[in-house]
């Protein structure tokens, strides 16, 4: 209700106008206390006077550099722009396009420029090849498709810095030995790539995962030209859990409201894990302010914040959200169409991660060199003190992130036992499948420069003919009910 004054008191009218001497117009406004009664000349005038006397304020420099970033709405580049750009610096970012909230994000950023383009091309197709459809995923040199050596040289315009995550869309090795070159000949002073491991070059009975394979190539191309450069290894990504049916780390939703994880690992080996989104971006910018003087030379940083075994991952992730989690080795399923570079790569992770071996101690370590993964979490921790746990995240993230790819798990009535509301959201779960599917067809709007967006495609063919996926990130793209931007990364 209404405030009432409740007084006998005579209210004060209001002051009539008061006029303001002339020759205070031209002097400068001051709060009462920044004047002393004491004239300057007074001996009792002291700079100590507190009514008076302020500290210079320290001087804090706005970095003036320029940092070269790709894939630039993928989780790990988005984390890095959000925290790189806050405190300053201008990024230079390689979109493929601006879909999405990620992509809003990043190109609406005032310290953002987007060059919106693929780093491959397609070459003009014979007559007799229209309409076939070019699977830009494959591993290795794929014909027809080239590299957009155009917009890489543009991308490194002006940038003293870059940190550089190629993926698998494109020949992903001569993709990154172009990135190397244009780098050096733009005289980057600071080359951070994200890298992983061959393990057949570890170990010749391990197979190698052809993805991971051609980034360690890159590594070692990147080396030999002899840029300053850092390489870093990312571990599992927290946010890669989902009760949606992707292949790896699907947390299958039961009945009962439980969940089921099934995948190759052995139950009591230990794996590195990470929130990209929330730790990659602090990690890379201290590594940048560290600079090549502490961790130039071609050293490597194994990036990852909790080492856990199946069973701890599934102990913990329990805990975060409330409901059971069970751990199930086996096979990977794939139940959704995925990129055929991807479906080679699982094929080959399962071979490596072998099922029958029944010793944790003779599982290949995540990142190939065993003193990498020995020095997880006390590398990373040395970057970055503030890390978001498995727990943390199952806690606080997965369930908003579920919510927002349609599910309604978290919103139902959960005893610890089964019930209608948990079936019907279990059906409605497997009912939904039909729905995810790998998405074909590039967008090609957004021409010209908007804004700070320039476009950097070369496409030789027309719109109909483009096959890709228009994801922005490492591979996989699933398109949920209510997020259809949302991405997943393996």
């Amino acid at each position: 209700m209404p405030a009432e004054i409740l007084s006998e008191l005579p209210l004060r009218p209001a002051p009539r106008d008061i006029k303001i001497p002339n020759n205070m117009h031209n002097e400068e406004r001051r709060h009462k206390h920044s004047r002393s009664s004491y004239s300057e000349m007074s001996p009792l005038m002291s700079r100590n006077n507190s009514l008076t006397w302020r500290p210079a304020k320290r001087p804090m420099p706005t970095p003036d550099k320029t940092i070269a970033v790709i894939n630039a709405a993928g989780r790990q580049a988005a984390s890095f722009i959000r925290v790189a750009t806050a405190v300053g610096f201008h990024v230079r970012a390689q979109m493929r396009n601006l879909e999405g909230v990620v992509a809003t994000e990043v190109s609406t950023n005032p310290n953002v420029t987007v060059l919106q383009g693929e780093l491959y091309t397609k070459e003009t197709l014979a007559e007799s090849e229209k309409g076939q459809c070019v699977d830009v995923t494959k591993n290795g040199p794929i014909s027809g498709i080239g590299v957009n050596d155009a917009l890489i040289s543009e991308l490194f315009r002006g940038a003293q810095l870059a940190f550089i995550n190629t993926t698998f869309y494109g020949d992903e090795e001569r993709i990154g030995m172009a990135l190397a070159d244009a780098a050096k000949k733009a005289g980057v002073q600071h080359y951070v790539y994200s890298s992983m491991p061959d393990h057949h070059a570890y170990n010749k009975d391990w197979p190698s995962l052809p993805l991971w394979a051609s980034k360690h190539r890159v590594e070692d191309y990147v080396k030999e030209i002899g840029i300053p450069a850092t390489f870093v290894y990312t571990g599992i990504y927290n946010n890669n859990f989902t009760s949606l049916p992707y292949p790896l780390f699907c947390t299958d939703l039961q009945p009962d409201g439980s969940w089921i994880w099934q995948a190759p690992f052995h139950p009591n080996a230990k794996l590195p894990w990470l929130d990209a989104e929330h730790d990659v971006g602090p990690a890379i910018l201290q590594i940048f302010k560290d600079g090549v003087k502490k961790w130039g030379g071609g050293k490597r940083i194994a990036l990852a914040y909790e080492m856990l075994t199946p069973l701890e991952a599934c102990e913990v992730f329990s805990r975060g959200v409330g409901r059971p989690v069970r751990y199930v080795r086996g096979p990977i399923e794939v139940k959704v169409k995925i990129p055929e570079g991807y479906r080679i790569q699982l094929e080959a992770l399962e071979e490596l991660f072998n099922l029958h071996n029944e010793d944790p101690e003779k599982q290949p370590p995540y990142f190939g060199d065993m003193e990498l993964e020995r020095s997880c979490p006390r590398a990373a921790l040395e970057l970055w003190e503030g890390p978001r746990g498995l727990e943390e995240y199952a806690r606080e993230v997965f369930p908003l992130e579920e919510q927002a790819n349609g599910l309604t798990w978290m919103i139902e009535e959960y005893d610890g036992g089964g019930g209608n509301n948990i079936d019907n959201n279990h059906n409605n779960h497997h009912q939904q499948e039909e729905h995810y599917q790998h998405q074909n067809g590039h967008q090609n709007g957004h021409n010209g420069i908007n804004g700070h967006i320039v476009n950097g495609g070369v496409d030789s063919e027309s719109e109909e003919e483009e096959e890709d996926s228009d994801s922005d990130d490492e591979g996989l793209v699933m398109r949920g009910n209510k997020r259809a931007d949302e991405e997943w990364l393996a």
